[in-house]
Parts: structure tokens; sequence; C-alpha cells
């Protein structure tokens, strides 16, 4: 048995679940959002609590067990809670800013780059250096903050970039210490 998959989600308060066959929809604080599940997994509420059932033994259905039961799980954290991930700017010149329900940032290319924001994500921008992704889908807002890395990863040599809050970026040395070592 799936050590995840067995166990229950609770509902918390505010939370409405809806199960039409292989269709979950909950809707909560925050929104709503609907999940499809496999012919192999089954999913029923009891007492404030969504279980999540395979229906046979089979490795694909003994796989997507714990597999939906956590998709189902980050629903309804996210109708409650929501999430959010924090995008850091490093750099001298570089800085972010909204402009309607687009990001337009400045990461030392000749020109400004502007994202279009998707519509179900909120984009919060913190002391022109700070990003933040909100949102009730945590696949959205991880797809959202990766794009928005992916338009100035961080260098290794000066750590310029756009970085989660956090992260560690490994410095590499530059060439100059190569030639000092050998003097």
């Amino acid at each position: 048995m799936s050590r995840i998959g067995k166990m229950p989600i609770h509902i918390a308060d505010g939370v409405k679940v809806q199960i039409d066959g292989n269709l979950i929809k909950v809707s909560g604080p925050k929104g709503a959002l609907e999940h499809k599940l496999d012919a192999d997994v089954s999913a029923i509420v009891e007492d404030n609590r969504i279980i999540v059932r395979r229906g046979s033994d089979s490795k694909s259905a003994r796989a997507k067990h714990g597999l939906h039961r956590a998709l189902i799980a980050n629903i309804v954290i996210g109708v409650t809670t929501g999430f959010e991930k924090i995008l850091e700017i490093k750099g001298v010149g570089y800085r972010a800013q909204m402009q309607g329900q687009k990001l337009q940032m400045q990461l030392g290319f000749s020109h400004p780059i502007v994202y279009e924001v998707p519509s179900n994500i909120e984009i919060e921008v913190r002391k022109n250096n700070q990003i933040v992704v909100k949102g009730i889908d945590k696949q959205l807002v991880g797809e959202v903050a990766v794009t928005i890395r992916n338009m100035r990863k961080p260098e290794p040599y000066k750590g310029k970039g756009i970085r989660y809050l956090g992260e560690y970026v490994r410095h590499k040395v530059g060439k100059t210490a190569t030639t000092d070592a050998q003097a």
C-alpha cells in the first residue's frame, strides 16, 4: 500500500468537494479547481476527508495512487491558502516592475523584457528586485516562476540574474585566479 496514497486528505472549513465519476471539483475561498482521476484510481468523501483508493493492485495503479492523492491535496491547499514562489533579481541595473498585467524587467539586455502574466496568476514586485508569483494552482505557479527565471538564469561568475529566494548559486573562479597561482 502506498504510504502517501493511503493518507486521507482533510477538508478545511469553507471548502466544498464534489465528485462526479472521475472528476473532482474543489472550491474554496481563493477559487475553484478540478482534477480528473485515472480509471485505476477513485476517490470518496467521508467524515470531512477525501480518501483516494485504487481499483487494482497492478503496478500502474500502485504508481498512480500516491500521485493522485498528492495532486488532490495540492488542490485543497491551493483553494484555501494558495501557493507562492519568490524570485530575487541580482545585478547592477537589474530591476522589475508591473505595468497592468505585464511584468517588465531590465536584465542587462539592450531592451526591456516584457512578460504577459497568465490570468490565474498574480505577480507582485517588491523593492524592484523581488518578484512574488502567487496563485491557487501549484503547477502553474511553478511554471510561471521557472519561465521568469529562465529569462536570465544566475551566472556562476558574478551571480547576476534571477534566482529563487534563498537559492545558492555556486561561484566559479575567473581566469585571473589561475594566472596568480602560477606566478
